[in-house]
């Protein structure tokens, strides 16, 4: 509070220009958010906070010439697991592209190690480069149709984070039909949370399920894949978050059908969901949706609001979003709007170089995040699937996560369904409880041959999930992840090829983010060499097969599931 009050005194002072600021940009054109306009002249720093702007002395100063300054990038929903790196490596990757803070939902981690997961989250995140605030996993387990880690994660499991200073609210609210059918279980949770945000996932709902949906006190939705989609929910009054990850894009059809309109833009967001280290690396992470939705037509002051001050007030962060006197000096410069080339960025108040990363905070990792993969033996009669005259079959569609629900004749053997060029097998094998469970389904549309690819990355439960045209390949595929403590593998020709280690609960590696980039980039190009369709990320796309709350057909370890009828297939 003593410190709060000397600074704040400071600031005060260096505003009305009788002190120097720490740091004077000089010469900066200066993107105003809430006027939409660009405004020329000094900017002052002091105690990592602007101070103000127009005429200033610093004790540093930087002559910026002419560029441009504009807000750190806002994530407003991202799963850090899904980068499959450590908190801190994740800040090295995405903090340099200009994205200074993030809304994540830990439920990966929480589905498989519980309140030990999140705790993992939360004390990895406190001392870093980059501001993470966390959003309380609403649907672990996502359905009572699959088998998770730690059970479920219940609104008594809630009570004591609520308090937590970077705690938001109630994470992606996947369960829809238990909202709609006023489930006690879900009703607890939205009630605990009532005075905080609720975050939405509610693929194609519409009608009197969505206003019903809207009534719970959800307030963003991240899963529109059309433009008429995201306008329904639009104007039953949800922030549209514009996903653009690695498997699933849904900017284009978003942003082009917003081009259209003469709506306003401010309750619409940018959020990337799950987007791969490398897309990261060869994109940027938030900059990239901004740059895209500016190619498409959009106004660049517009859609660098979208991932600045629409994000910070749409979740309540006070001082973040903006450049103006009294927020957090999270800044980037950048020499033009529309292409966007970050040349540097300021967080905090300190420039983002290569000392900032050299103090990397230590702390303990429980035992229980590094023993997470536990499967019986595996035999190839696990992995039989008998053929019907008309079987279902889970088809992928390019580019997006939802998949068409198809009955077909399969090819086979004996019986038994026999992949081939068409058709590939997809498993799902329990690996928290040594249970056994086993399900099996056809897939098409993912193209692999000759080979196999696994990981225990897969959405939510995060049992081992394999897709292979033969048997001999899945069975080494599956091994040899419980082998490593869980991760990513590819077999091909009855061989591996590569495999990526995520020892920590099977989901993030303890290595470099530089060396996990480098790995994770030649996996996917090995699979990509075993036959694997373009517009299919051979992981990220595999690992939501098994989602069952994402239309229409999904596979989870207890089976087959219609997502649409929201049940087991038995036959």
């Amino acid at each position: 509070m003593r410190k709060y009050k000397e600074d704040l005194k400071k600031n005060i002072a260096v505003a009305n220009g009788f002190e120097k600021a720490d740091l004077v940009f000089k010469n900066a054109r200066i993107l105003n958010v809430f006027s939409e306009e660009i405004c020329s002249g000094d900017l002052a720093v002091a105690n990592g906070t602007i101070v103000g702007m127009g005429s200033y002395e610093g004790i540093t100063e930087i002559d910026l010439a002419g560029k441009y300054l504009v807000p750190g990038f806002i994530d407003a929903h991202m799963h850090i697991e899904s980068t499959m790196v450590t908190p801190f490596e994740l800040a090295r990757a995405i903090v340099p592209t200009g994205t200074t803070t993030i809304i994540a939902d830990p439920h990966e981690i929480v589905n498989v190690a519980g309140k030990t997961g999140l705790d993992y989250l939360l004390n990895a995140t406190e001392q870093i480069p980059l501001n993470v605030f966390v959003m309380l996993p609403s649907s672990v387990p996502a359905t009572p149709f699959e088998t998770n880690g730690a059970g479920p994660f219940l609104a008594a499991d809630m009570q004591t984070y609520l308090d937590h200073p970077r705690i938001l609210g109630l994470g992606e609210v996947m369960c829809y039909p238990d909202v709609l059918a006023g489930g006690p279980v879900i009703l607890d949770k939205l009630t605990l949370c009532r005075h905080k945000l609720a975050d939405g996932h509610a693929p194609g709902l519409a009608g009197k399920p969505l206003q019903a949906y809207a009534c719970a006190g959800i307030i963003s939705e991240h899963e529109s894949t059309t433009w008429p989609e995201a306008l329904e929910k639009l104007r039953a009054g949800f922030y549209i978050l514009i996903r653009e990850g690695s498997a699933a894009k849904n900017l284009h059809a978003i942003i082009s059908g917003l081009l259209t309109t003469a709506l306003p833009t401010d309750r619409f967001l940018f959020c990337t969901d799950d987007k791969h280290l490398e897309d990261i690396h060869q994109d940027g992470h938030i900059r990239w949706n901004i740059k895209q939705a500016i190619d498409l037509g959009l106004c660049p002051i517009k859609a660098i609001k979208m991932a600045t001050l629409n994000t910070a007030q749409a979740y309540g962060l006070k001082k973040l979003g903006a450049i103006a006197p009294g927020y957090q000096a999270d800044l980037v410069i950048v020499s033009d709007l529309n292409t966007l080339a970050v040349e540097q960025v300021y967080q905090n108040g300190r420039p983002v170089n290569d000392s900032i990363w050299e103090h990397q905070p230590h702390y303990k990792i429980d035992s229980q995040l590094l023993n997470s993969v536990h499967i019986q033996t595996l035999t190839s009669e696990k992995l039989r699937l008998p053929i019907n005259p008309k079987n279902h079959v889970i088809e992928i569609i390019k580019d997006q996560i939802e998949t068409h629900h198809l009955q077909e004749s399969l090819p086979g053997k004996n019986g038994f369904f026999i992949p081939n060029e068409n058709y590939a097998k997809l498993c799902v094998i329990e690996r928290h409880r040594h249970s056994g469970h086993v399900g099996v389904a056809a897939i098409k549309g993912f193209g692999i041959q000759s080979g196999a690819i696994a990981t225990t990355v897969a959405h939510d439960s995060h049992n081992i999930i394999v897709v292979g045209d033969n048997d001999q390949d899945i069975l080494l595929a599956v091994n040899h992840l419980a082998e490593i403590g869980g991760g990513y593998v590819v077999v091909g020709n009855h061989q591996i090829i590569g495999a990526v280690p995520l020892s920590l609960a099977g989901l993030i590696s303890l290595e470099p983010g530089a060396e996990v980039q480098e790995k994770v980039a030649s996996l996917i190009s090995s699979a990509h060499g075993l036959g694997v369709a373009p517009g299919v990320d051979p992981f990220i796309t595999l690992s939501f097969m098994a989602l069952p709350v994402i239309p229409s057909l999904r596979l989870t370890d207890l089976g087959l599931f219609d997502v649409d009828a929201f049940q087991l297939i038995n036959d």
